[in-house]
């Protein structure tokens, strides 16, 4: 397959392809209308940031609500109404020589799904937290953080060049270290928030590598150019191995911002924040911007047939890896976070194969389905004066039944049971790799199971059996507000019904809407590899991977329903003897405390060194000994300068003087 897709580099010169953007069609409505989508959340930072002190917690969240939603009707106007890809330049941004980058935006399938996803799960999550954070004394602050966010992430997904991009992927880096450590009072959170922003620092190294290497090969930044060029052969004086480092280097980026081996750690301590910041950020938008910024250039990774089997295998690792870590958690959240970076993986793994379309269907379905269940986690938690400890929990269900319900729901869609939306989604990626690698397929399928078990075991701890916290939590226990059971709902919705945007391949391929709708994004990669895009499987070879990947699930649940129901089994208390591996996964492999000793304790030691040896043995003294020589030079001069006027005078005949002999021979 590699051979072939080289010896199709040779061949694309002489292949005229299709344009995909039209810039000469220009955009169908005015400017303002698509500068009014990331300006409305803008807007919403600044009234909140500046006037959180004077604004009520009710007001500030109506604001922020408000903004949100402006931007998420203005998007389905866009969706609806949706005929051809086009982009809406604004302003020139950057002309140096031959360099010219408009800033522009670009409206086509892909923008428009995220920037439903992105405004409609964002507006739940701001009407949800207006109920959550009613009490906390900064409100205002955290409404107009969100509200930065989505800002940030509207740019990111309506850029119509790498470096705008850019610019929306170092936005919402920020908001993420600013909302991890909202609550800055507590040292914990502060070092989680920084070691997010750290690691997120050294992928995005990777990525402006990447852009930097863009330009010097296609002497553009511009998507439309740049991927035309590459399908066509056009790389400058580099040759197609070029397009590999690229994408590779673009990978790095996409390995920290989404959280994947090796670079997931910051995911799980960053459920220090609010618990709505991790249903936004941490498992709906801000870490899927790494699978948009790979399916924005597909036609540079199609082009590398090495970097694509790369990310399959990271892919499949980290799902794997984070799913058995997931077993071993007491902390509600973080297990949720482990959920996630599993997840995560599956959406690599699906790139990795070429399943394109396939990885942006659990983008959307795990939006919904997780969103929901890190709500209704907050749900708990709140109900549970602020308790995170699924061991001090139990039997919650009959207090809390619409946070039960609903999570109940999103366990089924996670889990991968029909007719809820992870079914469909999972079952289509372990469809593209079985077809790919039986291997990565095993990985995959294995994986559904250890997910299935860890998302059970959760909910029968959380919300089954006996009471296990104290007589004051018990007394304390209710349902959440209406602000904040509705999105639930509302999720809960899509997270049972969304799957059916993208049928089975048995039953049609009209009803595939989703891959039909983003077939267009595709034109390129599908011309230089149709194979990849043809699913050269039978329909009883579909049905059988369909009844493996349910009864994967299936079997999940009954395991963690013998364990948690049957006999009744609890987690060990923290300093309990353990077994070897129970031990290893409950500490989480120790990679953090791996990391500490290779990483960390070097750089601090080195750092400590330099600060000693270098800072205060030799640059400190070269600058304090300029200091007191400047300083004695000033005693010296100070000395002459008594106030006396006869002193002056004296001073002055004898400078003549001797200004006089000097120049004596030129008289």
């Amino acid at each position: 397959m590699r051979h072939m897709l080289r010896m199709t580099l040779v061949l694309l010169p002489h292949q005229p392809m299709q344009e995909t953007v039209i810039p000469a069609a220009g955009a169908p409505y005015s400017t303002f209308l698509y500068v009014l989508i990331p300006l409305l959340p803008f807007l919403g930072f600044l009234i909140n940031g500046l006037l959180n002190r004077k604004l009520s917690a009710t007001v500030a969240g109506l604001i922020s609500s408000a903004a949100v939603l402006g931007s998420f009707a203005i998007s389905v106007f866009l969706f609806l109404n949706f005929q051809y890809q086009y982009t809406v330049p604004l302003f020139d941004w950057i002309s140096v020589g031959t360099m010219q980058i408009p800033f522009s935006y670009q409206i086509d399938q892909l923008s428009l799904i995220m920037l439903l996803l992105v405004t409609g799960v964002g507006f739940l999550i701001h009407v949800y937290s207006m109920g959550y954070m009613a009490h906390d004394e900064n409100v205002g602050k955290f409404f107009s953080f969100l509200n930065l966010f989505v800002f940030s992430m509207l740019v990111l997904v309506l850029g119509s060049n790498f470096l705008i991009l850019f610019i929306g992927w170092e936005g919402v880096g920020l908001c993420s270290y600013l909302l991890i450590g909202f609550w800055n009072k507590n040292t914990a959170y502060n070092n989680a928030a920084k070691k997010a922003f750290i690691i997120n620092r050294v992928g995005d190294l990777g990525f402006l590598l990447g852009i930097f290497l863009i330009y010097l090969t296609f002497e553009s930044v511009q998507f439309a150019e740049v991927f035309q060029k590459a399908s066509l052969g056009q790389f400058g004086s580099y040759g197609p191995e070029v397009v590999t480092v690229i994408t590779l280097l673009l990978f790095v980026g996409a390995t920290g911002k989404s959280a994947q081996l090796p670079l997931y750690t910051w995911l799980p301590d960053a459920m220090a924040g609010p618990t709505p910041v991790s249903a936004l950020i941490h498992a709906a938008t801000m870490v899927t911007a790494g699978i948009y910024m790979i399916l924005r250039a597909n036609v540079l990774f199609t082009l590398a047939p090495d970097t694509l089997e790369v990310i399959a295998i990271i892919g499949a690792a980290t799902a794997l890896f984070a799913a058995t870590i997931g077993l071993a958690q007491n902390d509600i959240k973080k297990v949720l976070a482990y959920s996630t970076v599993s997840q995560l993986g599956y959406m690599f793994l699906a790139l990795g194969v070429m399943g394109y379309s396939t990885s942006l269907f659990h983008v959307l379905t795990h939006a919904f389905f997780k969103a929901l269940m890190f709500l209704g986690a907050g749900s708990v938690i709140h109900a549970m004066s602020n308790e995170q400890d699924m061991r001090r929990m139990g039997g919650l269900r009959k207090a809390l039944p619409i946070t039960f319900i609903t999570f109940l729901v999103g366990c089924l869609a996670i889990s991968g049971i029909p007719p809820f939306a992870g079914f469909f989604s999972k079952d289509e990626i372990l469809l593209h790799t079985f077809q790919h690698s039986k291997l990565l397929y095993g990985v995959g399928l294995v994986t559904a199971f250890l997910t299935a078990f860890y998302m059970f075991r959760l909910l029968f701890l959380t919300f089954f059996g006996e009471f296990r916290g104290t007589e004051q939590q018990r007394q304390h226990l209710h349902e959440s507000p209406a602000s904040m059971t509705l999105p639930l709902i509302v999720l809960a919705i899509l997270a049972a019904v969304g799957g059916f945007m993208n049928a089975p391949f048995f039953l049609g391929e009209e009803n595939a809407y989703l891959s039909n709708y983003l077939a267009p994004l595709f034109t390129y990669s599908q011309k230089i590899n149709p194979a990849a895009f043809d699913l050269a499987v039978d329909h009883g070879t579909e049905l059988m991977l369909i009844g493996l990947s349910v009864g994967a699930g299936v079997l999940g649940i009954l395991f963690a329903y013998v364990l948690y129901m049957s006999r009744g089994v609890r987690p060990a208390e923290e300093g309990a003897p353990r077994g070897f591996l129970d031990n290893l996964v409950y500490h989480k492999y120790y990679i953090d405390e791996l990391y500490n000793a290779l990483l960390v304790r070097p750089i601090m030691w080195l750092s400590r060194g330099l600060y000693r040896f270098v800072e205060n043995g030799i640059i400190d003294p070269i600058v304090n000994g300029f200091g007191r020589v400047t300083l004695g030079g000033g005693q010296l001069v100070r000395a002459v300068q008594t106030g006396s006027v006869e002193v002056y005078l004296l001073l002055m005949v004898v400078a003549i003087v001797l200004v006089m002999a000097l120049n004596f021979g030129k008289f």
